[in-house]
C-alpha cells in the first residue's frame, strides 16, 4: 500500500494539449491519479490514449497544460520522471539478437543496479511471466506472446513506482492474458501506481479502480466501473436472432414487450431493450418472436457492461490503439 508520503496524485494532469501539424491530438487532457491506484484510460481509435501515455513518460513533450508525475514536471524535470515510472507499449524494444535474461539484466544494469541484483532480478521476473525455461534464448526466437512478456518484465525491472501500461495485452491468447493481469495485480497490490489503456474492456473493468474516457482528444467520461455502468440504467433484455430471422421484426417485438427503446448490440443480429421493473421470462419472448416467424440463439438478461457504456459514449466499438502514435520508443524505465 502506498506510504503516508505518496498523499499527492501519482498522475496529475490539467489541460494537457498536442498537436501534430495540423492535428489536434489532445484537446485539454485533465486526469488524477491516486498514488497506490490503477486508471483504466479507455477511448476509440486515434482518441488519444497512446498519445497522453507518452507524454506522461517523456517521450513527447506537451504544447500547453500542467503535467506531473510523482510530482515533477515532465518538461522541468523528465529525468526525475523517468527514475520513478516503467512503461510498457504496444511493441517490443528488445535486443533480438541477445537472450531474453540478458535484456533483462542489461535494463537493470542501465538502471543502476548491481550486476548481482540485476541478475537475480531478471531471474524473478522469468519466473513471474512464465519465461524461465526461454531465458537463455535469443528473443528473436520467441513467439508473440512471449515477447509482450517480456517487454513488460522490462518495464518492471526498475521496481517503478509508477507503471504505464498502453495495450499490454494486445494479440496475446487468453491463458497469456490471464498471466499478464495475475502479474500485473501483484505490482499493484504492493502499491505500484497504475495508468492502463487496454481494448479488451473486461480488463479494465477487472483492474482498474477509476476509468477515464477519452475521446477526440479530451476526456468524456470518469468513474468507477460501477459508477459509469450505472449511468445506462437497469438491466436490459437481449435477443440475438437465428440466421435468416430479421433483425428489425424482433426489434419490434421487443418494443412492445419491453419498457423502453430498442437498440441494437454488439452483434449484427442482436437486438435489446430496458427490461424494465416486470422483465419478461425467456420463454415469453421467443415464443412471441416465434408467432411473427423470428426464431432466436438466444435471449438473456443482461446488466450493463463497459462496452455498453463505451459504446453509448462515443458510437465506436473498442478497437486497437491509435496508429499514429506508432513511431516513437516503446518501453523505457528508470534507465531509459
Amino acid at each position: 500500500m502506498p506510504s503516508s508520503e505518496d498523499s499527492s496524485p501519482a498522475v496529475e494532469v490539467d489541460g494537457l494539449t498536442k498537436r501534430f501539424g495540423k492535428t489536434e491530438a489532445l484537446a485539454g487532457v485533465s486526469l488524477n491519479v491516486p498514488a497506490g491506484t490503477v486508471l483504466g484510460l479507455l477511448g476509440p481509435n486515434g482518441a488519444g490514449k497512446t498519445t497522453t501515455v507518452r507524454v506522461l513518460a517523456t517521450l513527447l513533450r506537451p504544447d500547453s497544460g500542467l503535467v506531473r508525475v510523482a510530482g515533477h514536471d515532465v518538461r522541468k524535470s523528465p529525468d526525475a520522471v523517468r527514475r520513478v515510472i516503467g512503461l510498457t507499449g504496444q511493441y517490443a524494444a528488445l535486443d533480438e539478437f541477445q537472450s531474453g535474461r540478458s535484456n533483462l539484466v542489461m535494463i537493470g544494469r542501465l538502471a543502476g543496479l548491481p550486476g548481482r541484483a540485476a541478475r537475480s532480478r531478471a531471474s524473478e521476473l522469468l519466473e513471474s511471466f512464465g519465461l524461465a525455461e526461454a531465458g537463455g534464448r535469443a528473443v528473436k526466437t520467441y513467439s508473440g506472446g512471449m515477447r509482450r512478456r517480456l517487454d513488460l518484465a522490462a518495464g518492471l525491472v526498475g521496481r517503478p513506482r509508477i507503471l504505464f501500461l498502453d495495450e499490454p495485452t494486445t494479440g496475446l491468447d487468453p491463458h497469456s492474458r490471464l498471466v499478464m493481469r495475475d502479474v500485473i495485480r501483484s505490482h499493484v497490490a504492493e502499491g505500484v501506481t497504475l495508468l492502463l489503456t487496454t481494448q479488451y474492456l473486461e480488463e479494465a473493468d477487472q483492474l482498474a479502480d477509476h476509468i477515464a474516457v477519452i475521446d477526440h482528444g479530451v476526456v468524456i467520461a470518469e468513474g468507477t466501473p460501477d459508477d459509469l455502468k450505472a449511468t445506462l440504467g437497469a438491466s436490459y433484455l437481449a435477443v440475438t436472432v437465428s440466421a435468416g430471422s430479421d433483425p428489425d421484426v424482433a426489434a419490434d417485438v421487443l418494443a412492445a414487450l419491453g419498457a423502453g427503446a430498442v437498440s441494437r448490440g454488439p452483434g449484427e443480429r442482436q437486438v435489446r431493450v430496458p427490461a424494465g421493473d416486470q422483465p419478461h421470462p425467456a420463454t415469453t419472448v421467443a415464443e412471441a418472436m416465434a408467432r411473427v416467424g423470428v426464431y432466436l440463439d438466444e435471449a438473456r438478461l443482461d446488466r450493463p457492461s463497459l462496452d455498453d457504456v463505451f459504446l453509448t459514449l462515443t458510437g465506436h466499438q473498442a478497437g486497437t490503439a491509435e496508429s499514429a502514435d506508432k513511431s516513437a520508443p516503446t518501453t523505457t524505465g528508470a534507465s531509459r
